[in-house]
C-alpha cells in the first residue's frame, strides 16, 4: 500500500484510528492507453437505485447508496467485475507489472535481522528469511552471543488463513509471559493470546474484539486491555487476571462519550499504568500504581473541552505536555498524587514557533521531539540542570524519530534517520557525549548509489499568503524543462505529518525519469498547530487549495507539466485527491486514489458508521447546518460534475472499518456516468483485506508495483 504518513502528535494518541535501486532502464514512451480503446472491453455499470436522503429540509438523491449493502451478491458481483475490468486494463503492461515487482524484491534484504533491543536482562530482535512473509519474533538472554528463543513465527500463525497480521506483542515484567494479538480478517478487531515463554505453552486464556495497547501489572499475572463497542470504538478497559474467566474481567473505566478513544501505555520506569481518554480536542488521563494492579484508577487532571495532554513520570513528578493556553503545547511537572492544573509548573514553555510534540523521560535524561519551520528534532536535557542540546542532523530535509529506547536508566538513546535520498539507518547516541553510532542501514541489495540522487526543498504560496513546503527528489540529470513525469504526494489531515522518508520502491520511478514530491500541507502539523487548526472543521478548504498551489508550483518552476503531472494520496489523503480532481480536473494527468474517504457528507451524517462520532472535531457534524452547507461543498462524491477527469486508479478493502469499500465504489460508479474523457477509470477492491491493504511483504510489494504500473502506463512509459 502506497499510503504514507506519520502518527499522532502525542504519545497517548498514537493508536487512535484514522480515515488514516537498479539502473537506468530504456524508457518506452507510446500513446497514453485510453478506456476508449477498442481493445478494451465496455467498464462495469452499477444500476441505479433511487434513494432519497433529508437533512435540514433538503432532500439529495443518492444513487449508489445500495452499494453499502455488503451481504447482496448484486453488490458483489459488482465489484468482482470492477476487480476483473481492472485485470483487463492491466493486461497490455503485465510484463512491466513484473518487472516492477523484481526491481523492488531486489531492493529489500529478503534475510535480515533487526538491531537487537535490550530490555532488562534480554535483547529482544526479529529476523526473516528470504520466502518468508513475516517475521520471527526472538529474544537472547544477557548476551547476542547467546542462545536464541523464537517467541513467535508470524508465518506459522498465519498458516490457513489469507489475511494476517500482529496488533499487540507485550512481554510480562520479569519476561515470562507474553501477551500478543491476531487480526486474521484485516477489520482489526484482534483476539489476545498468552504464551509461557519457559514452557512454550499457549495459556488458555483468550480475549476477544480487543484493540491495539495493553499494559502489564508488576505482579506478572494482570493485564489490562481495551475492547471495542459496536462501532468499533476502543470505549472499555478491562482488567483480566490469568488463569480467571475473561467473562469475569472488571471493566476499570468505559467512556460514554462516543468521541473519545481509550488507550493504555506504561511508564519508562514502569511505576504507573496510565489510560488516556481523547477526542480530537480534549484529553483525559487516569493512572495506576502497577505495584498495586488489582487498586482503582485516579485521575491526572479532569476533562476541559479544547484542552489535549499526555502525561509522563520521572522520580515522583507527572510530566504533562498540554495545549491549555499554548497552541503549540507546552510542558509542565505536576506532584503525582495533586496534578490538578492549578498545581501545574511550567518546565518548557510555549514557543510561537516551535511545536512540541512529545518527551521521554529517563533516570538522568529527558529527550524532547519537537519541530520547527517543518523539520523535527532532538533536543536532550540533563535532569540536573546541565545545558541541553540539539542531535545535529547532516542533512537540510530528512525525518527522524526515536524508537527502541524502553530502558528507564539507558544513558544513550536510539533513533532512525532517512531522508529521501539516505535509507533508513538506526543510530545510537551517547547523550553524555553526544557520539552516534551506526547500527544498521537498509540495505539495497541490488545495488544503490546515493550520490546519484538529488532533493531538494521548496516553497509554494497559498492564495492568503501561506509558505507551503514540498520536498522533491529525482535521479540527478532531471531537467526542469516540463517535459518530466512527477507524482505528488500529500495528506492533510488529523494533525499527521508527511516526512522526507526514503522509498525503495520509489526508485523505480525515478530511475524511470520520474521526480517525486511531498507537500505538507494545512490539516498536517509540519509548520505547527495552528497548521493543523487551520486545515480542518470549516477551514479544510485551504487543505485542497494548499495542495493545488503545490501543484501548480512544480509546474510553474517546471518540474513537470499538467500533462505528466501525477497525484497520489490514501484514506484522509484521498478525499484530497477527490477533492482537488473536482476544483482542477485539468491540472493531473493521472490520480492514485487508495483507500479513498469521498463520501464525506453521506459517511458523516451516518452516527452508526465506525469513526462518524469521534470525528465530529474534525470534519463537523452534519447534524450542525453550518457543517453540513460547508461539507457539502467539497464532499467529493456530491461534487462530481459532467467533465474531463484525469486518469484515476482507486482501491478499497471489503474488510475496511475505516474507509468502508462503498465510498470508493460509489465514487467510481457515478464517475463513470459523469466523465465526458476516454481516460482510464478503473477500481481494484480488494476482497480480503482492510485498509492496510494485503499482509506480508511481497503481498505488499505486489500492490505496490501494479499502482506503480498503472501510473507508469498512463504516462505512456512502458517499460
Amino acid at each position: 500500500m502506497l499510503i504514507e504518513g506519520g502518527r499522532g502528535m502525542l504519545c497517548c494518541m498514537a493508536n487512535r484510528p484514522t480515515r488514516r535501486s537498479v539502473a537506468v532502464l530504456p524508457v518506452t514512451i507510446a500513446m497514453s492507453l485510453k478506456a476508449a480503446d477498442s481493445s478494451l472491453p465496455p467498464p462495469p455499470v452499477a444500476k441505479a437505485i433511487p434513494k432519497t436522503i433529508t437533512l435540514h429540509g433538503e432532500s439529495r438523491n443518492d444513487p449508489y447508496f445500495w452499494l453499502r449493502e455488503k451481504t447482496n451478491p448484486d453488490v458483489v458481483a459488482y465489484l468482482e467485475a470492477e476487480n476483473r475490468y481492472f485485470e483487463t486494463v492491466m493486461k497490455p503492461v503485465e510484463e512491466l507489472r513484473k518487472t516492477l515487482y523484481t526491481e523492488m524484491i531486489g531492493r529489500i534484504q529478503e534475510t535480515d535481522l533487526s538491531v537487537p533491543e535490550r530490555r532488562d536482562d534480554y535483547y529482544y530482535y526479529t529476523r526473516i528469511t528470504k520466502g518468508q512473509n513475516y517475521p520471527l519474533y526472538c529474544r537472547k538472554y544477557e548476551s547476542l552471543d547467546g542462545r536464541e528463543e523464537l517467541l513467535l513465527d508470524g508465518n506459522e500463525l498465519a498458516k490457513g488463513h489469507k489475511y494476517y497480521r500482529l496488533g499487540n506483542f507485550a512481554v510480562s515484567p520479569t519476561h515470562k509471559l507474553l501477551a500478543y494479538s491476531i487480526d486474521f480478517d484485516g477489520d482489526e478487531v484482534y483476539t489476545t493470546y498468552f504464551k509461557d515463554l519457559k514452557t512454550g505453552e499457549i495459556l488458555p486464556d483468550r480475549i476477544p474484539n480487543v484493540y491495539y495497547g495493553v499494559a502489564w501489572g508488576n505482579d506478572d499475572q494482570t493485564l489490562f486491555y481495551t475492547t471495542l463497542d459496536a462501532s468499533k470504538r476502543p470505549y472499555r478497559v478491562h482488567r483480566h487476571v490469568l488463569g480467571t474467566p475473561v467473562t469475569a474481567d472488571e471493566i476499570v473505566l468505559e467512556e460514554s462519550d462516543e468521541r473519545f478513544y481509550v488507550e493504555l501505555s506504561k511508564t519508562k520506569d514502569k511505576k504507573y499504568v496510565l489510560i488516556s481518554s481523547d477526542s480530537k480536542m480534549t484529553s483525559e488521563a487516569h493512572y495506576l500504581d502497577a505495584e498495586k494492579p488489582r487498586g482503582k484508577f485516579a485521575i491526572v487532571a479532569a476533562r476541559r473541552q479544547g484542552v489535549l495532554y499526555g502525561v509522563k513520570h520521572h522520580e515522583g513528578q507527572f510530566l504533562i505536555l498540554h495545549n491549555d493556553g499554548a497552541q503549540n503545547f507546552q510542558l509542565v511537572t505536576a506532584k503525582v498524587g495533586d496534578s490538578a492544573p492549578e498545581k501545574w509548573k511550567v518546565l518548557i514553555p510555549h514557543r510561537r514557533d516551535v511545536l512540541l510534540e512529545d518527551i521521554e523521560s529517563y533516570q538522568g535524561w529527558m529527550t524532547v521531539t519537537e519541530r520547527e519551520n517543518g523539520l523535527r528534532r532532538i533536543r536532550a536535557r540533563k535532569w540536573d540542570g546541565g545545558e541541553d542540546h540539539i542531535v545535529a542532523m547532516p542533512e537540510p530535509v530528512y525525518a527522524v524519530q526515536l524508537t527502541g529506547n524502553p530502558n528507564y536508566d539507558a544513558k544513550t538513546i536510539r533513533f532512525t534517520y532517512q531522508s529521501l535520498v539516505t535509507p533508513s539507518s538506526v543510530f545510537d547516541y551517547d547523550l553524555a557525549t553526544r557520539q552516534r553510532t551506526l547500527r544498521k542501514q537498509q540495505e539495497i541489495p541490488s545495488g544503490y548509489d546515493a550520490g546519484q540522487y538529488a532533493s531538494e526543498r521548496i516553497f509554494a504560496t497559498a492564495a492568503d499568503g501561506a509558505r507551503i513546503p514540498i520536498a522533491i527528489v529525482y535521479k540527478k540529470g532531471f531537467r526542469k524543462d516540463g517535459k518530466a513525469p512527477l507524482l505528488l504526494y500529500a495528506y492533510g489531515s488529523y494533525g499527521i505529518n508527511s516526512e522526507a522518508t526514503f522509498s525503495s520502491a520509489r526508485l523505480s520511478l525515478l530511475d524511470r525519469g520520474f521526480a517525486y514530491a511531498i507537500a505538507s500541507i494545512r490539516g498536517g502539523s509540519e509548520m505547527g498547530r495552528y497548521w493543523y487548526e487551520t486545515g480542518k472543521l470549516l477551514a479544510k478548504k485551504n487543505t485542497f487549495a494548499d495542495f493545488v498551489s503545490a501543484a501548480e508550483q512544480l509546474v510553474t518552476s517546471k518540474y513537470t507539466s499538467s500533462q505528466r503531472l501525477a497525484i497520489m494520496g490514501g484514506s484522509a489523503g484521498g478525499l484530497l485527491m477527490g477533492a482537488v480532481v473536482n476544483l482542477r480536473p485539468d491540472l493531473f494527468h493521472t490520480v492514485l486514489a487508495l483507500v479513498p474517504f469521498v463520501d464525506v457528507l453521506n459517511s458523516m451524517s451516518d452516527a452508526t458508521l465506525p469513526l462518524t462520532v469521534g470525528e465530529y472535531e474534525e470534519w463537523g457534524n452534519p447534524n450542525d447546518k453550518a457543517y453540513y452547507d460547508y461539507i457539502k461543498t467539497y464532499s467529493p462524491y456530491d461534487n462530481l460534475k459532467k467533465t474531463a477527469y484525469p486518469n484515476i486508479l482507486a482501491t478499497g478493502g471489503l474488510n475496511d472499518p475505516r474507509v468502508p469499500y462503498w465510498e470508493p465504489s460509489k465514487w467510481v460508479a457515478k464517475l463513470r456516468t459523469l466523465k465526458t474523457d476516454g481516460n482510464l477509470l478503473a477500481m481494484k477492491i480488494n476482497m480480503g483485506a482492510g485498509h492496510f491493504g494485503k499482509s506480508g511483504r511481497y503481498a505488499v510489494l505486489e500492490e505496490t508495483a501494479e499502482q506503480y504500473a498503472f501510473l507508469l502506463m498512463t504516462m505512456g512509459i512502458t517499460r
